[in-house]
Formats: C-alpha cells, structure tokens, sequence
C-alpha cells in the first residue's frame, strides 16, 4: 500500500467504519480512471466512496510544487447552496486529519465557491483556487467566463456531480453538460473523470449516458444496501367526508405539535416557502416555550440565517426546523430523528429524498411521516408507500435543444479565451441535451450572437461576439463583458426585493410582485417574523416589527408541483383495493367514510376505467372527469374537451381542475354519454388544438421572458441597479412582438410555444393520458349530488368566480346539506366538527396557480363581490 493508502486506511479505521462493497467498487474504478454513476440509498457513504476515490486515485499523481499547494484538481457541482456548504465540510474531515502528516494529501486544500461566497473569499480564488473547489452549475459557468480559463481549469483532473437527479431534467443540467465538455477540451486529451452521484432514479442508464455524453463508456454502480424505510401517514381525529384542497392542514396542528414533542429533532417539510412562514409561526404560537428550539428555512431568508439553522441542525441544538427543498438534498444532519411532510409529497422520488434527511447514516432506519391537509391525502400516503414497496420512481430526462442556453454558453466561451465555430460545434454535439443539433441551428445561433438575428443587426448593443485577427470569436466590448457575467445562470425568477429593517439587519427576499401589492403600514409574515413595510426604497422594502394582528403571507412563483404519473396511477390502485374490499393499510380504513359515500352516489376510480360523472344543478349541467393525470394536465385536458365540444355544438364552460381530474359546467344541456367518445378522439391533431384552446400566445410570451434573459436580451441590471419585473416584461414583450413581426422564425419564438408544451402543459403527458382514457372502459355516472371527488372540483372553481357572499360561508353551507344527505344514506353519522374545519381552512387562502397561501380575507359586505381567491 501507498502511504496514501495506509493514511487513509487509518482514519477510516480510527472512526470505526469498514467499507462496503460500493464504495470498494468505486475505488477501484477511479484508480482505473473510469468515469460512471454511483447510485445509493441517502445516508450510505456516497460521498465517501466518491472522495475517497478521488484521494486514493489522485493524491499521488498530483503533487504540490515549491510552498504552494497543488493546483485545481477536483471540482465538485452540487445543485444547492446548503447542500455545498455540507458538502465542504464533509470534505474537508479526512484532509484536516492528514494535514499534519507525510502524504501529498497534507498540501491539499479544499474551497468554496457560490452565491453565497463573500468578495474576499472570491478576491482570494480569483489569485489561486484550492486544490478541490465545491462550487454550483452557475459559479462554474462564471470561472469558464475568465480570461485566463485555460489555466486555471485545465489542470482539473476529476468533475463530481452531487445530486444529478436534481439536475439533470432541467436547464441547470444543460448548463452542467455544455460545461463538462468545456473543460474535456481544455484538459487538452486528458479527459477529466466524471462521477455523479443520486438516490432517487427511475432511468439510471439514461441518466449516466446524459452525464457522460454520447458513446462515452462509464460504469454504473447500484449500492445494495438494505436501509429501513418507514413511511406512516398522521391520522387526524376525524376524516372529512366532503374534502377539498385549499387549507393548510392547521387542524393537524396538535397532532403534529405531540410528534415534535416526542422526538429530539425534526424537519418539517412544507411544498411552498409561504406555506413553510405559516406553519412556523403556527408551531410557535402554539408552543412559545420552543422559541430558540425550532426555526425557519428556505432559500429566501438571507444567508445568515440559513448557515445558522444549518449549524443548529447539525450540533442538535433545534427541536425542529420547518423548509422547504431547501434542505431536502444531500444535506448531513445526523441528529434529525424524523421528517414530516405537510401535504401530500407530489411524487415518490421526492418523498424518498425527504425522508433520507432522517437517520442519515449507514444502518440508521429514515422514518418519514406524511400529514394530510385533506382526506383524499390519506389515500395518496397509502399510494406513496405501496409505489415505494414496488421501486416505482419517476424518471427524469434532459431538455431537447435548449438554444437559450447554447446562446449564453457561447458567450460565455467567448469570454474565456474565445472559440473557433467548428471546433466548438463539435464540441457541443458531445452533450446528450446537443447530440443531434443541426448545422443550421448551430449558424443560427453563431448569427444571433454576432449581430442579434435578422430583426436586431442595426442595433451595436447586440453584437456580443466578432471575430479577431486570428479568426477567434471574442467579446470585444468590456461593457459587453461586464453584463454577461452578471446575469450568467438559467435559474430565472420574478424580480426580488431586498427585505430589511429600517436602518437594520437583512432578512432576505421576496418578489417584487408581492410587494407591489402593498402600501405603508401593512403587515406580512416573513423569516418567522410579523413585519409591517415602512416603505419601498429602490428595490428594497424596509420595514419595522409589527404588533399582533392580521397579515398577508408573500408568494413566491415556482411551487406548482404536480402529481406525478407514478403517484397517481398507485393511487388509483388503492381505490380499487377500496373497491374490492380490501383496507389493508392504516390509511384507507380512516378514509372509509369518504370511500363508501363515494361508492354509494357514483363508482369509485380504477384502472382500466375512466370514471365521468354528470349532475345537473342550478348552476347548469356539470362534467366531471378523473384521468389522474395531475393539475397540469388537466388544465389542457379540461380546456382540449371544452374546445372540442363547442366544435360540436356552440356553447360556453367554466372548468376547473385539481390533480385528481376536472370539471366542465354548461348553462345548456350535454349529452355527455354521446358527445364524450368524440371529444377523447386520438386521431386528431391534439397539439393544434391543445394551442387553440388556450390562449397560446400569451402564455408563450410569458415562457419568452425567461428564454430572452437566459439567451441575454434582457438583463436584470447589476448590484444595487436591478430592474423591476415590470421592466423586464416589458422589455421582453417588445423583443416577443419585434421577433412575431420582423423574424418569425426565430427559433426563440418556436423555444418558447416548445418550452410551453413541455413544461406548463405536459403536451406528452397530456397526449398519452388522452390516449389511456379513450382506451379504457367509459363509466359513465349520474349522481344527485356533489360526490366526494366532485366536490373539490366545485370549490376550486367558487374561487373562480364573483361572488355577494363570504367563500368560506358558501362551502361550509354546501359541506351541512352533503353530510346529512350522506349520513342519510350511508346510515354513517357525520364526522365531528367537519363545519369547524372548513371555517378553519378558510382562514388563509390558497392561489389557484401556485398553490401557495393568499391574503387573509375580511369578510364583506353583501354588496360587494367576493374578489377572485
């Protein structure tokens, strides 16, 4: 053995741990030089298999020279900033054990760099990074900006990609593949070896294949190692027959609050940042004797808060932490005991990753407890845990051609040392998101860079890149350069504002639209805090401690999460295990009453069969469908079969649509069993229509606006200089409507309709759920009233609508006359204090979009309509 070898072993020893085969496996791969995809359970040793190997394949081929320490050698991309600052310190443990001995190791040095890093710490790294740098897609796309890129990058030997599943399906993954082909040309032949790391795959060998390129070899390696799962689900006091997604489950609380208790440490996983500032202060009103003992995190709260419950967490010192996705990656907190989710988890991978966040540690048992805010909820805990048993995880795939990103990218290897087009042709093709890019969509983005397209040549500001003496492409212009750099990344969000007390501390950002909505003297909760807003400087809102009272909660964009096929289609299963009779899981046998009533009115869902439900009212003819197909395809779905049937016969709808299915509503009678074969029709040209049916255009603009700043039209301005939201839309619908008039095809326009399908609409989702239900057995059902799975339906669109009552009166209203027609039907008595909680669940609101809590409403007068919910 090398002396690197022996030092290794010891300290390995010395903590008491023997390898396991995996991570064995993985050593001696990477001191063969393999390149692959290490898979394994959260809390096995992945980081440790990967380093070590790094250490034992490296150490003694990279040695330091004269006093400094050996050059960049190992870069390590994590997807999140809190999941980079524990990587760092994982890290760092063997090196600080070796720094006193005789190895090349002790000349290590180990950095950071992210949003996160201060001006000195990037000062000192610009002069000379470490020997490994931990760092994100976005700082390392800056580092290939630098002139110098050659040299300060090419001596890396060895790229490590944490969390590839998180990347891996969207931009940011692009923006990772485009860099690791960058830095295999300035390795100059030396490839870089190439090792990421996942817990929760469905595709591993696409997943690998993305990461390595085309025809690249690498090896897969599937650590078999058992871990106990437990997967339980909160029963509350009483189950709601009549369900409706909307409140936040705070009748939980008390049960929730005697989990907490019992348990050392805790994360409580919400979906949304909003829902996350209502459920700690809930915790903290109801428990002031915690304060100090459970905190708040999510990625709006300023850094130093975040470090602070992360260093809490770690040293066992917080009870509970309530988050976000903030925290559900990789991080090492080893004494969190359990996890509960609020909510349902949307999908198997995530509720698997969350719950990794518990017994963090080889041999430990992760215990995740799921906290239904709604009845049907419970039937989704019983579907997580039977799809888990299955090993059914959902699958994650590249974006196709993204040329908002290739845009960026280069000029962004314009900047670092310029290019040759042919040469970087071929060098972009050899990522899987590029694979088959076309000569002419490669000129045409050589096009858009030098001169900004057809439309944008008589404009200088848009002639980023030109050609040297050499035949070099580079940025000439410093201004240019200066831009560029500063809105490098793909992560594109509303406009934020600073939010600050008045000559004091910062507490993190909002988005400029919630603010907007604001005048002097109201009041919001945000980072645990009531604050009322002293006014709005620049970009910043200032603001003041605010006494007891009634507040709004900010919103922020991005937490539309839909129910994955996955979940869904276990889900489904359940009700047919309902169906059969059979309640075998803690969870169907609570949701029985809601089950039976369902049974007795309609039919229950199955598989095979598309369950519809037809009702007439006072308010006119009703459709209900339930394809389980999730939010986002139900809303083209609901808008595609509304569409079809006007064709049909003219007339008008009001839709709505949860995860579970949608609700058409005529003021003119349909006849739904004759009309319905039709509207689910496969052969037609779905995609048309799809875009016929919506109001295409203007969605696509809003898609627009994020591909013009990725691409570099737009910019969000500089420090202390950021531009509001309502200039960057602007701004993005003047580039939208020159490109519609002057260059329609502009392949940006045809990104953006492209971008739409697939991400706001699921086009192939929603292509293959209208396929499954023109293939299945039509039940078609005719109720006298609301069903269990129909009255969510109603509810969601009551919020749709104007109305000169108070919502949460109307609901629990219409709540009273369904129980005691249930219980006269059933013979079953309604459930205990159902009226109450849904008074309760009205007390915060929910956006329809993004599912996040609205403003707390007052109740108004009669004479004043209900504004939309």
């Amino acid at each position: 053995m090398t002396p690197t070898e022996d030092a290794l072993a010891a300290w390995w020893e010395g903590l008491g741990w023997s390898p396991f085969p995996f991570q064995r496996e993985v050593w001696a791969a990477m001191q063969r030089g393999e390149s692959g995809l290490l898979h394994a359970t959260t809390g096995a040793g992945k980081t440790y298999a990967v380093w070590l190997g790094a250490l034992l394949a490296l150490a003694d081929q990279v040695r330091a020279t004269g006093k400094a320490a050996p050059p960049l050698t190992v870069l390590w991309i994590t997807p999140m900033r809190a999941l980079a600052a524990d990587t760092q310190r994982a890290l760092e443990a063997p090196l600080l054990a070796l720094r006193d001995g005789t190895t090349p190791l002790a000349r290590w040095t180990l950095g950071l760099r992210t949003g996160d890093s201060s001006s000195a710490e990037r000062s000192a790294q610009n002069k000379r990074l470490p020997t490994t740098l931990v760092t994100t897609p976005e700082s390392l796309s800056l580092m290939l900006a630098r002139a110098d890129v050659a040299e300060v990058l090419g001596t890396v030997r060895l790229v490590v990609v944490d969390e590839w599943h998180e990347l891996l399906g969207n931009k940011r993954g692009v923006q990772v593949q485009l860099a690791l082909a960058r830095l295999q040309v300035l390795a100059r032949g030396a490839w870089p070896m190439t090792w990421a790391l996942s817990a929760t795959l469905g595709n591993l060998d696409e997943a690998m294949a993305t990461l390595l390129g085309p025809g690249r070899p690498g090896r897969l390696v599937r650590a078999q190692l058992p871990k106990a799962l437990q997967i339980d689900t909160l029963l509350p006091p009483t189950a709601e027959r009549f369900a409706w997604a909307g409140h936040l489950g705070l009748r939980m609380l008390p049960q929730v609050l005697a989990e907490l208790d019992g348990s050392p440490a805790s994360l409580v996983f919400t979906n949304t940042r909003s829902q996350a500032e209502l459920w700690y202060q809930a915790l903290l009103d109801a428990r002031p004797d915690w304060a100090g003992q459970i905190a708040l995190h999510h990625g709006s709260l300023a850094r130093e808060t975040r470090e602070w419950v992360e260093a809490g967490l770690k040293a066992g010192q917080l009870k509970a932490v309530v988050c976000t996705s903030s925290l559900d990656l990789g991080v090492d907190f080893l004494p969190v005991a359990r996890v509960l989710q609020i909510g349902s988890p949307k999908g198997v991978a995530r509720l698997l990753q969350r719950a990794g966040r518990s017994g963090h540690a080889p041999g430990r048992p992760s215990r995740i407890t799921l906290v239904p805010t709604h009845s049907l909820e419970l039937i989704e805990g019983a579907a997580a845990r039977a799809a888990v048993a299955a090993g059914h995880i959902e699958s994650r795939r590249t974006p196709h051609q993204p040329l908002d990103v290739l845009v960026q990218h280069l000029v962004t290897v314009a900047l670092g040392g310029g290019f040759e087009p042919d040469a970087l042709y071929a060098e972009v093709r050899r990522t899987a998101a590029y694979a088959a890019l076309s000569p002419e969509a490669w000129q045409w983005c050589l096009d858009f860079v030098t001169r900004g397209g057809p439309s944008l040549a008589a404009y200088p500001e848009y002639r980023r890149v030109a050609a040297d003496d050499t035949g070099r492409w580079r940025v000439p212009d410093a201004a240019v350069a200066r831009r560029h750099r500063m809105n490098i990344g793909t992560i594109v969000s509303d406009a934020s504002m600073t939010v600050e007390f008045v000559g004091g501390a910062r507490l993190g950002q909002v988005e400029e639209s919630f603010i907007a909505r604001m005048k002097p003297g109201d009041r919001f909760l945000f980072a645990g805090r009531l604050l009322e807003l002293v006014r709005v400087h620049q970009m910043s809102a200032l603001v003041k401690r605010a006494p007891a009272g009634r507040a709004t909660v900010p919103r922020w964009n991005g937490g539309r999460m839909p129910l994955s096929t996955t979940l869904a289609d276990a889900m489904v299963q359940q009700f047919a295990e309902a169906d059969a009779g059979r309640y075998d899981s803690p969870e169907l046998p609570f949701a029985r009453p809601l089950l039976a009533v369902q049974q007795a009115w309609s039919r229950l869902p199955a598989p095979g069969t598309l369950l519809a439900e037809v009702l007439k009212t006072r308010e006119g003819w009703h459709l209900f469908l339930y394809p389980f197909a999730g939010r986002q395809v139900h809303l083209g779905l609901a808008n595609l079969l509304a569409w079809r049937a006007a064709e049909l016969s003219p007339g008008t709808f009001s839709m709505a649509f949860n995860d579970y299915g949608f609700e058409l509503l005529s003021a003119t009678e349909r006849d739904w069993a004759q009309q319905l074969p039709v509207l689910l029709d496969t052969e037609a040209d779905v995609l048309a229509q799809v875009m016929a049916s919506l109001n295409a255009s203007e969605l696509a603009q809003r898609r627009f606006r994020e591909i013009a700043r990725v691409a570099g039209l737009i910019t969000q301005g500089y420090p202390g200089e950021r531009r509001s939201n309502r200039q960057l839309q602007a701004s993005s619908a003047l580039f939208y409507e020159v490109f519609r008039k002057y260059d329609p095809a502009n392949p940006l326009l045809q990104q953006a309709e492209q971008e739409l399908l697939a991400n706001e609409l699921d086009i192939e989702r929603l292509q293959a759920a209208l396929r499954r239900m023109h293939a299945r057995d039509l039940v078609l059902q005719a109720p006298k009233r609301p069903t269990p799975l129909a009255f969510p339906l109603m509810v969601e669109r009551f919020r749709e609508r104007l109305s000169n009552e108070p919502l949460a009166e109307r609901i629990a209203r219409m709540v009273q006359q369904l129980e005691a027609a249930a219980t006269k039907s059933t013979g079953d008595a309604a459930p205990e204090a159902a009226a109450p909680a849904v008074q309760q669940g009205l007390a915060f609101s929910q956006d329809r979009d993004t599912g996040e809590p609205g403003k707390r409403r007052r109740p108004r007068r009669p004479s004043r309509p209900l504004p939309l919910l």
